[in-house]
């Protein structure tokens, strides 16, 4: 049995459970589970961040059309890591007490993750330097609430780094102008 156990600890497997392990712990802290809890219930469907993107195009006016083009890519790849979620249907973790309620039973990969890295990069604009500090918070509050492996966290930010990419290459190639 011992050369199991040590096998799972060596296995990326074995890895992911420690490291959420690990930052799951720091949610003993009041302070921090709730400033977890905080954030997965204003990025839950990526509403932080097409409210972020609304309202750039409201007090943004000379870059309403980014701001808008960014809201649409946030909004795809919230839309694309559930229907990867779907086909992979990986359960949520269940070596650690979850602090929030989830909609869904299945974790791979993080669409917090996704809508947040996706909004990153979308809105990567001079003047929105809370957006990226904001997003790598939201990535990590889905460790410290349990609900996440990070293998599923870093899946949904490649995602969403990807998606945000690669759709406003197509918006530019498709009539959309300046930076998404």
């Amino acid at each position: 049995m011992d050369h199991i156990d040590d096998m799972d600890h060596r296995s990326l497997a074995g890895v992911d459970r420690r490291i959420l392990s690990a930052v799951h712990a720091r949610g003993r802290d009041p302070r921090v589970a709730g400033a977890a809890r905080a954030l997965s219930r204003v990025g839950e469907h990526g509403a932080l961040w097409l409210t972020v993107g609304l309202a750039g195009a409201v007090v943004d006016g000379r870059r309403r059309g980014a701001w808008m083009r960014g809201t649409a890519l946030t909004a795809g790849a919230h839309l694309v890591s559930m229907g990867v979620k779907r086909v992979v249907r990986r359960p949520r973790p269940a070596h650690v007490e979850p602090r929030v309620r989830t909609l869904g039973r299945h974790s791979f990969p993080s669409s917090h993750a996704a809508s947040a890295t996706a909004a990153a990069v979308a809105f990567g604009v001079p003047g929105a330097y809370a957006i990226v500090p904001l997003a790598t918070a939201m990535c990590l509050s889905r460790l410290v609430v349990g609900v996440h492996y990070p293998s599923d966290v870093a899946a949904g930010a490649a995602l969403g780094a990807l998606t945000a990419r690669v759709g406003a290459s197509w918006m530019r190639g498709a009539g959309g102008h300046g930076h998404a």
